[in-house]
C-alpha cells in the first residue's frame, strides 16, 4: 500500500509516490471526491487514482462552489499546480467530463504538460446545443424529483428536508457550471479521447455521446447497459479499459 507524500485541498488523498500514471477524477454534480473511493481501492500500483475535491463540499464545505466552468478550470490549474506534470490522465463524469475537457483545452492553450489521455463519461458532447430541461432554477421539490429520477439523489436526502436544504445549493451551483457553458470551437484535442456512457442515459443519448468523437483525431467510444450512473456497477470494466488505453 502506498502512502501519500503530500496533501492539498484539491487532492485530499495526496499523491502516492512511485511511477504510476496519475488519473485525476472529476466528480458529477453534487458529489465529492469520495464518489471515487471504490476506484482508489480497485486500482493497482500502475495507476494512481486521484479523486479531485472541488470547493464547496466535504472538508472544503466552507468554500464557495464555482458557478461557471471557466473560473473552475482556472482555479483547478492553480490548485493542482505541479501535480499536473509527468505521466497523468483525466477522467470526468457528467459535469466532471466538461471540466476535464476544458482543463485539457486550457493546458494546451498554455503550452503546458498535457494529459496522456482524456476520458469523459455521461455527458453530451459540449459542442451540441443543450435542449433539455434546465434544472438549476427549478423549485426545490421539482429539482429533487428530477434528480431522484436520474438516480442522483439518495432517498434519505429526499426524505429529510433539512439535509436537502443543505445539499441543494451545492447542486444548483454545479448545475450552473454545466448548464451555462457556451461552446467556443477550437482545434482538435491534441490528446487521445475515450468517451464512456450508459446506453439508456436520459441526459446523454448515444448520438450525443458519439459527438465527442469529433473533438479529437484519436477517439473512441465505449458504452455499457445502464442509465446516467451506469458506472457505479462498472468500476472494474472501466479501469480495465483505462489501463489498456494508457498502455499500462
Amino acid at each position: 500500500m502506498t502512502v501519500p507524500i503530500t496533501t492539498r485541498p484539491w487532492l485530499p488523498g495526496g499523491i502516492p509516490p512511485g511511477g504510476a500514471t496519475r488519473l485525476f477524477c472529476f466528480p458529477h454534480a453534487g458529489a465529492s471526491a469520495a464518489v471515487y473511493r471504490e476506484w482508489v481501492l480497485a486500482a493497482d500500483d500502475e495507476l494512481a487514482v486521484l479523486p479531485v475535491q472541488l470547493p464547496g463540499r466535504a472538508e472544503r464545505g466552507r468554500e464557495t462552489p464555482h458557478t461557471d466552468v471557466e473560473s473552475l478550470v482556472d482555479a483547478a490549474i492553480d490548485g493542482l499546480g505541479d501535480a499536473l506534470t509527468g505521466d497523468f490522465a483525466f477522467f470526468g463524469h457528467s459535469v466532471g467530463a466538461l471540466t476535464a475537457y476544458l482543463l485539457t483545452r486550457r493546458l494546451a492553450e498554455r503550452g503546458a504538460t498535457l494529459p496522456k489521455h482524456l476520458f469523459v463519461s455521461g455527458r453530451a458532447a459540449p459542442q451540441l446545443p443543450d435542449t433539455r430541461l434546465q434544472l438549476r432554477d427549478l423549485p426545490d421539490e421539482r429539482l429533487a424529483a428530477e434528480l431522484h429520477a436520474l438516480g442522483g439523489l439518495p432517498d434519505v436526502l429526499r426524505r429529510e428536508r433539512e439535509l436537502l436544504a443543505l445539499f441543494l445549493p451545492l447542486m444548483r451551483a454545479d448545475l450552473a457550471v454545466n448548464e451555462t457553458y457556451r461552446h467556443v470551437p477550437g482545434e482538435p484535442l491534441p490528446v487521445p479521447l475515450t468517451v464512456f456512457g450508459g446506453d439508456r442515459d436520459p441526459r446523454a443519448d448515444l448520438d450525443e455521446l458519439s459527438a465527442w468523437l469529433e473533438l479529437a483525431a484519436d477517439s473512441a467510444m465505449v458504452t455499457y447497459p445502464g442509465g446516467h450512473f451506469y458506472l457505479e456497477q462498472r468500476v472494474p470494466e472501466l479501469l480495465g479499459v483505462i489501463h489498456r488505453k494508457l498502455g499500462r
